[in-house]
């Protein structure tokens, strides 16, 4: 106990497992959390008086125990014997071999094949934020440096396991990201320039990050530093897999805040049971292409020629199903070449998975082969890239047996004839039993004891088993070592020494084996970052694979890129809610055309459920696609390159902030309205349904008007219920109404789902409410108010023309010395026009007209 209060003493902040014998104890606060868990039983020892909570589970248990920790959130330190229990007569010298942590995982029970494991670690400059991301099971070794927003913009899109930040920053990181994130605080002195600048150029072996183009970024290079600290500190230390350091060069891709990511549910969703984008379109077949579609629907391109290229192998391979076909066939047939060359790299890697890798690198040369075949320029250049590294495939081949365990202890590791002392030693140990055999026959002659068996237990190693009724005729020399009921073992010196040598060769066999697999993993550390190159090469071509299979199967088409502000979609389709419809129901296909010249904004209107939403979030789900480099769910679409897609889509509150739907609404709007571009796509949907009616028209109108007098001409999809603000196509020339048109039968209504010219007048909620299924009485009621305040609404516009007729006249009824006429007379004298915004000055007028309506009335 003094030796384990030691160990935890070094690892305050871990669950300790410390292996005793054949098992892993936890004691104490561990044992408790451990046993809840992992649902194993908790008990108790006496330790000089005190009782210690214990919990364990048997050694070779680790890989289904240690997952189940690290997934709950776990830090897990692994305290292994150090020596071997034999060789010494005090306490086995113990130490912590490993630290788990959620971030920094090489366990295929802990990793999803699928998805990156990332390690993340933020640093709060003066003027700016560093982040840096670092998949330990791949490599991947990424950094930039930014505003808050863009780094919540990444935190969103890399979605990291684990993020380190400095102890004095953990306040501003919570204001600023919140507390759903899992942390861990490193001490403030780790964030330093020289510090982290020291351990970089230490770990590449530079004097300098200029060759990774990294060294302008002070913050990010900072953060990244602080990671391969954090590595050191849990045990991690053969990192040559990690060979680079990359800038996540944000001004290639297409930007998208939080909200937009979220709002599209590309790869996640609040809602339960939500089918996200990804999961549609993800038709990889390999590990590798799994985690880079992912970042690709992270990080879309905004290069035109770079898209082409991707549509352009999409093309060929929709075109030549065989290839199409073939490709995906030899792709299938590989491992996790990326994870498989890190694990060589740590020295985690087992000797099946090294015959897994060679198997890998075979179905290369006929995926090399099909590419370099193909008509297409960007397929030929793979081609040409793709490296079967023959060297390394016959390595493995010569030294590893086909069948290799994932133990070496469990069978034979080395192939025959590649050690001439291994054959040797296996001749010896695997002809034992013929040998017994003809030692049994000579003494069962000899004795005249016909039932003699021979056998062999861990506790006297080999014996010979008599039986009582033959007891009378053991030799002599014979030396009885154990009495059972119905018979007597002995053992025999012929036997001693056999067993001597059978026991040598076995153990000779284990040592020479393993010291054989550590020398082949050492000549492998030089293929690291080949290996890792056919890897990107693979996942790409996997991506270009799944895209064009995508394709076909869903009848998607090649869209037309350009560098114009013209974005045209004929006859497009939601690409998540077709694949939801009922059997032998189609998709209703929209068109949209946008452009900053005629139709810079669209205002659609339209009743509740008439799918509005779905119009908005499909023209950006297939932006998105086309600049992924995927063909897209329309009949035709010419997309002129988005720079940046924001959304304004579903009502959603942030309670735990202190935030209502409105709050996040305007936050969410306000965000949009401060980073315009003019290549910026803006999808907003029910702006300032949040609050009064009034004021909810007031906020949508400003925000139009904001956006179409704005010098960047944004194109625009508004999707609202305010049929008011269809009077705007009249005073502003390029917005234009359309509306989802309904068909109106005798008492229900029917949505066609169709995007028509035009405003509409009618919401139809009361016709929602009924196929809701809400009570008939309170369908009747709502009718009958719905008619009054139609009619009531009727009368005010027969009436208006009196109204105003009217207006001199109401002047003479107000005392000018009025109290009320006084405040509203100082409310407009101290009003600042200068700084005063469009939603503020319709928010103050409907104030002023609120009052005088009373007044009026009052008067009246």
């Amino acid at each position: 106990m003094q030796q384990y209060n030691a160990i935890k003493t070094k690892h305050p902040d871990a669950l300790l497992l410390f292996r005793v014998g054949d098992f892993y104890e936890t004691f104490g606060e561990d044992a408790i959390k451990a046993a809840q868990i992992l649902g194993i039983v908790l008990t108790h020892r006496n330790n000089g008086g005190d009782q210690t909570e214990l919990a364990g589970f048997p050694h070779h248990s680790l890989n289904t125990y240690l997952p189940k920790l690290v997934k709950a959130g776990e830090r897990v330190a692994i305290c292994d014997q150090l020596e071997d229990p034999k060789q010494t007569k005090t306490i086995v010298k113990r130490g912590v071999t490993e630290l788990v942590t959620p971030g920094v995982a090489l366990n295929d029970d802990i990793l999803n094949a699928k998805s990156n494991n990332f390690l993340a670690a933020v640093h709060f400059g003066r003027k700016k934020l560093g982040i840096a991301f670092l998949d330990i099971s791949t490599g991947e070794f990424l950094t930039t440096e930014g505003s808050t927003a863009q780094i919540d913009k990444l935190l969103q899109n890399f979605g990291p396991n684990e993020i380190l930040i400095s102890k004095k920053c953990r306040k501003e990181f919570g204001e600023n990201f919140g507390n759903n994130l899992h942390t861990f605080l490193l001490e403030d002195w780790v964030f330093q320039v020289d510090y982290t600048q020291e351990k970089l150029n230490g770990h590449f072996k530079t004097n300098s990050l200029q060759g990774f183009g990294v060294d302008h970024l002070q913050c990010g290079t900072i953060a990244s530093g602080a990671i391969l600290h954090y590595l050191s500190e849990t045990q991690h230390k053969q990192l040559q897999h990690i060979s680079k350091l990359q800038r996540i060069a944000e001004e290639e891709y297409v930007w998208m805040d939080r909200f937009t990511i979220r709002n599209l549910e590309l790869y996640g969703s609040h809602n339960q049971n939500a089918v996200t984008l990804l999961e549609v379109i993800d038709k990889t077949i390999s590990p590798m292409g799994g985690r880079n579609l992912k970042r690709w629907l992270a990080l879309p391109l905004k290069n035109k020629d770079k898209i082409n290229s991707r549509l352009e192998v999409v093309d060929y391979l929709t075109k030549n199903n065989t290839v199409l076909t073939q490709l995906r066939a030899h792709i299938k047939e590989m491992g996790d070449l990326e994870r498989l060359i890190s694990k060589v790299a740590t020295g985690k890697i087992n000797p099946k998975e090294v015959v897994q890798l060679k198997n890998s690198l075979a179905a290369l040369v006929p995926i090399k082969k099909l590419c370099a075949a193909s008509a297409d320029p960007a397929l030929l250049n793979f081609g040409q890239q793709i490296d079967p590294l023959p060297a390394l495939f016959e390595k493995i081949g010569s030294t590893l047996s086909e069948e290799a365990p994932v133990q070496i202890s469990k069978g034979e590791t080395i192939a025959k004839g590649y050690s001439q002392e291994l054959d040797e030693l296996r001749a010896l140990a695997f002809s034992s039993k013929d040998y017994l055999d003809q030692m049994l026959q000579r003494e069962s002659e000899a004795t005249g004891i016909t039932s003699l068996k021979i056998a062999s237990n861990n506790v006297f190693g080999y014996y010979i088993e008599v039986r009582n009724s033959h007891k009378s005729k053991v030799p002599a020399a014979w030396v009885r070592k154990q009495t059972l009921v119905n018979a007597e073992r002995y053992i025999t010196e012929e036997l001693k020494e056999y067993e001597a040598k059978i026991l040598g060769a076995e153990e000779r066999i284990l040592s020479l084996e393993q010291q054989l697999f550590s020398q082949l993993l050492v000549w492998m550390q030089e293929y690291i970052s080949p290996v890792q190159a056919n890897a990107h090469l693979i996942a790409q071509l996997d991506c270009l694979g799944g895209f064009a299979q995508l394709a076909t199967e869903n009848k998607y088409n090649k869209p037309k890129i350009t560098n114009t502000s013209t974005l045209t979609i004929k006859e497009g389709r939601h690409p998540v809610i077709e694949k939801q419809l009922p059997l032998g129901e189609s998709y209703i296909t929209n068109d949209v055309h946008l452009n900053r010249e005629e139709q810079q904004i669209i205002m659609i209107t339209g009743p509740n459920m008439s799918g509005k939403s779905a119009i908005l979030r499909q023209t950006a789900l297939i932006v998105l696609l086309a600049q992924m480099g995927s063909f897209v769910p329309a009949e035709e679409a010419e997309i002129g390159l988005v720079d940046k897609i924001f959304t304004r889509v579903g009502a959603s509150d942030n309670i735990s902030m202190g935030e209502s739907t409105f709050m996040v609404e305007m936050n969410e709007t306000a965000s949009i309205l401060n980073n315009l571009s003019e290549n910026s796509l803006i999808l907003l949907d029910e702006i300032g349904r949040g609050t009064s009616t009034y004021d909810g028209i007031s906020i949508a109108w400003a925000i139009t008007e904001y956006l179409h007098e704005h010098p960047s001409k944004a194109k625009t999809l508004f999707a609202t219920h305010y049929h008011e603000l269809n009077d705007m196509t009249n005073r502003f020339n390029r917005i234009k109404n359309y509306n989802v048109s309904v068909k109106e039968l005798k008492d229900n209504v029917l949505f066609l789902r169709k995007l028509v010219p035009g405003g509409s007048e009618h919401s139809f909620g009361i016709h929602v409410a009924k196929m809701a299924g809400m009570p008939q009485q309170v369908i009747l009621k709502a009718n009958k108010i719905l008619k009054k305040l139609e009619k009531s609404h009727a009368t005010e516009e027969n009436s208006a023309k009196i109204d105003e007729a009217q207006d001199e006249m109401q002047l003479s009824f107000f005392n000018l010395d009025d109290p009320l006429l006084e405040e509203i007379k100082e409310e407009i004298l101290h009003l600042d026009i200068d700084t005063l915004t469009p939603v503020e000055a319709l928010m103050k007028l409907n104030e002023i007209k609120r009052l005088l309506s009373k007044k009026k009335k009052a008067t009246s």
